[in-house]
């Protein structure tokens, strides 16, 4: 057992963060267009697409909430989403895919406002906006949390934490644009699977062999029904199926960081393939992660001397695998697994910080200009409005995040659950449901927010049970879905599709202006 990280496991993590810096320099150079900074010329590989979204959405919530959900609670979460993986990837790589491909575009929004109209383009955009600042804000809080664990600091020191975490991402993702983004996050997404598998290696050398692969139930474990009708039931096998469809898809139909990607490919058949690549990828490292809660929940429970002193598996379930980094593994790999976990950190933060600044130059700044900046103003506006972006979620992370109750897991459904399920509903109303329009999405949209809101914090609302986090996506989606529609005939159902400007401007005497 280690006191803690070596300065040889400090400095492979400073060799893995400058890789990443240059990686992100060299991509930058010669970046003349923002077509080539936001979606690679569009022509890049699929394998690295689906990669990159795997590794963008997979992060350091999935790095650290699956070993910390099978030690607290069971792996039924972990598990039975990979049932998931043939249903949603049939809908999105074979009935959304190619609906979207048709549209092709730099931001997903502006095709909200062909179908409906400015103002459900702003709606979206801005709920990606505030979507990603809070995303990030939670990846940059956790592997911080996670670091200071490893180095038995306090919280005192997250903030500073937070900015050398925060800045390593910020700096290539502003120089280099999606190319980069997508070619370190290959390089994170062999690190954080490869680490993994270094924490079974090392346990099952411990205890001398897999005799740490459960053959029942433990007694530790919530029990975990296959339904309920009690909403308070944290976890059914239900909620789980239901919660892994409409997680991605919700995801892939609404958010700019999936669509991006799909739009950085040649066609449609290689944006499915992409997303088969992302699915294959996520239930792969699902299956790891469970095995890690598996292995680590033996190692403790079979001598409960080497938990942190004063921790217990119930209270600090969350905390125990970036322990066991720090101080059970020999030296040197240490510093490769801690690796892998800031790979999951920056892949998401490098990617939110390009898909936000990708929305924001195309769905305000170039939609609003009645004289759009030429292509190096553009490329050069990127790159500084991306590290101002990064900046803000920094500052962010260290100051909000501690208000969201729950583990790792709940805290992730019970902030972006809040804007994932609205975000999709203005695509269903813009592209699926034909009587759909601008007011019935819109209404769809803040029906499926305020459910969502209702559902997370009812607790402090009412002084109630807290209802399950599995409910918030379905209920938000059916509520939304429902009023929507109900608001789209009452207010004379689609209107004509509308013929925006190339440029994104609005053009004198256009229906817009």
């Amino acid at each position: 057992m280690n006191s803690g990280l070596h300065w040889i496991d400090g400095l492979i993590l400073a060799v893995y963060a400058g890789s990443m810096v240059y990686l992100g320099w060299w991509h930058s150079r010669g970046q003349k267009t923002t077509d080539e900074y936001f979606v690679g010329n569009r022509a890049m590989n699929p394998l690295l697409i689906g990669i990159s979204l795997f590794a963008t959405l997979f992060s350091t919530i999935s790095y650290l909430t699956s070993p910390g959900e099978v030690l607290r609670h069971g792996p039924v979460v972990s598990l039975i989403g990979i049932l998931t993986i043939p249903f949603y990837y049939y809908l999105v790589g074979h009935l959304m895919a190619p609906v979207y491909m048709r549209h092709r575009g730099t931001s997903a929004y502006a095709l909200l406002e062909t179908q409906l109209g400015l103002s459900a383009r702003l709606m979206g955009a801005s709920m990606f906006v505030l979507l990603r600042l809070m995303w990030m804000s939670v990846m940059i809080y956790m592997a911080c949390k996670a670091l200071l664990v490893m180095l038995s600091w306090d919280d005192s020191w997250l903030p500073f934490v937070a900015l050398a975490t925060g800045g390593i991402a910020i700096f290539y993702a502003s120089l280099g644009g999606l190319r980069a983004v997508v070619v370190t996050d290959t390089f994170q997404f062999t690190l954080l699977f490869g680490g993994a598998w270094l924490v079974i290696a090392m346990v099952s050398w411990e205890v001398g062999g897999v005799g740490w692969f459960p053959r029942s139930w433990n007694s530790s474990w919530d029990t975990q029904p296959l339904f309920s009708f009690d909403f308070t039931e944290r976890v059914t096998v239900f909620g789980s199926v239901l919660n892994g469809i409409l997680w991605w898809v919700c995801t892939a139909g609404g958010d700019q960081t999936a669509i991006q990607r799909f739009m950085a490919t040649g066609n449609a058949a290689a944006a499915r393939r992409s997303f088969l690549i992302n699915s294959i990828a996520g239930g792969g490292v699902s299956v790891v992660l469970t095995l890690v809660g598996f292995a680590l929940l033996f190692y403790y429970q079979s001598d409960s001397s080497l938990l942190p002193p004063g921790k217990t598996i119930a209270e600090n379930a969350d905390a125990l695998f970036p322990y066991f980094i720090s101080h059970h593994l020999p030296i040197g790999l240490s510093g490769l697994v801690l690796a892998g976990m800031f790979a999951a950190a920056m892949s998401s933060v490098d990617s939110g910080i390009n898909s936000i600044t990708a929305v924001v130059t195309s769905d305000f700044v170039d939609r609003f200009r009645s004289t759009p900046l030429g292509e190096s103003a553009r490329v050069q506006f990127a790159r500084v409005l991306a590290a101002s972006v990064g900046l803000v979620v920094v500052v962010t992370s260290s100051v909000v995040i501690d208000l969201i109750p729950g583990n790792f897991l709940e805290m992730t459904y019970r902030t972006f659950g809040l804007l994932v399920t609205p975000m999709f509903l203005l695509f269903v109303f813009a592209l699926f449901i034909p009587q759909g329009n601008q007011w019935g999405a819109m209404g769809g949209a803040l029906t499926g927010f305020s459910t969502a809101f209702i559902i997370s914090y009812w607790n402090i609302f009412t002084g109630l049970p807290a209802l399950s986090f599995q409910w918030i996506m379905p209920a938000s989606l059916l509520s939304g879905c429902l009023v929507g529609f109900i608001v789209s005939l009452l207010t004379g159902g689609r209107r004509p599709a509308i013929d925006v400007p190339p440029s994104g401007a609005i053009s004198e005497g256009s229906p817009l202006s």
